[in-house]
């Protein structure tokens, strides 16, 4: 059964579907050549394709030299071949053949296919750095056959791979949207409130909280547009559009730098990276906006 429109974003399995299968690092036939999926620091290591230049995934019979921050490991199949990812060192040299390419939410060498693979690789691989330690007894977790979980020899207790759950939103007063700014950012850029869901909240409840501590504002009409995973490292994105309801706009200036009212006849500088979730969200809810800021470009 297809996936509904959307959540066929950036960085969510059905990007890459059918070509590729989940699968465990159990499952892996060590000997078998396959597809890598390699990170360094915020890049993934891929070579130009010898027909026409674009970054494809390596396809060998074993990892590079290293040094490695985080061992490869075994995640599916891709494109029939296994699927094996790993960290390098940020010391270690890129092999010749390969290049480095940046594979965050703003890059923009790499297609959504690349980007999600290595989306993948982040969160796979940040689960296994953070899980070599029992938190509970300072043992050495093994992994539990068959998932990615891992069980502490020492005192039984097991983990499994954490997900976070977070909100953004775009609000809504007439045919105006409201977009902030974190520090950081871009020069012109701007987002839509979003944070973290809070013990016993739903995600509901989290919205009119972020948008009420990060902007003052009060918001009614809250309605659910879809979900992305989120990478970076490990988080799930809920997107929802809102009313603004009242109040005064006032930031929270240890979260953001700026917001403002925009539209179709006042465009933000620049929209949100093409494969997030917030430009998902302006161009099917703010499109007359969307298009004016891309007109300007």
């Amino acid at each position: 059964m297809p996936y509904p429109e959307t959540v066929n974003l950036a960085f969510n399995r059905a990007v890459i579907e059918p070509e590729f299968a989940f699968s465990t690092p159990d499952r892996d036939v060590p000997a078998a050549p396959g597809y890598w999926l390699v990170l360094r620091e915020n890049a993934l290591l891929v070579r130009p394709s010898p027909t026409d230049g674009r970054p494809e995934l390596p396809l060998g019979p074993g990892p590079l030299a290293g040094p490695y921050a985080v061992p490869p490991v075994f995640v599916g199949t891709y494109r029939g071949r296994p699927l094996r990812a790993a960290r390098l060192a940020p010391e270690a040299a890129v092999a010749p053949g390969l290049v480095a390419v940046p594979a965050g939410y703003r890059a923009t060498e790499l297609d959504e296919k690349l980007l999600t693979l290595a989306g993948i690789a982040r969160q796979v691989l940040h689960w296994r750095d953070r899980s070599r330690i029992c938190p509970a007894c300072g043992g050495a977790p093994r992994e539990i056959a068959g998932t990615f979980g891992a069980r502490c020899p020492s005192c039984a207790r097991e983990y499994y791979p954490r997900l976070h759950p977070a909100i953004i939103v775009l609000i809504a007063r007439g045919d105006e949207y409201l977009l902030v700014r974190k520090p950081g950012w871009p020069q012109g850029q701007y987002g839509m409130v979003a944070g973290f869901v809070e013990f016993a909240e739903s995600l509901e409840e989290c919205v009119v909280r972020e948008v009420a501590e990060e902007t003052g504002l009060a918001v009614d009409d809250i309605r659910y547009v879809g979900s992305q995973n989120w990478p970076f490292p490990s988080q799930l994105m809920a997107g929802f559009t809102a009313r603004c309801a009242g109040g005064s706009l006032r930031l929270d200036t240890n979260e953001l730098e700026a917001a403002a009212w925009f539209s179709a006849k006042n465009p933000p500088p620049v929209l949100p990276a093409a494969s997030s979730i917030a430009r998902f969200i302006l161009d099917h809810h703010a499109a007359d906006m969307v298009a004016a800021a891309l007109a300007r470009k």
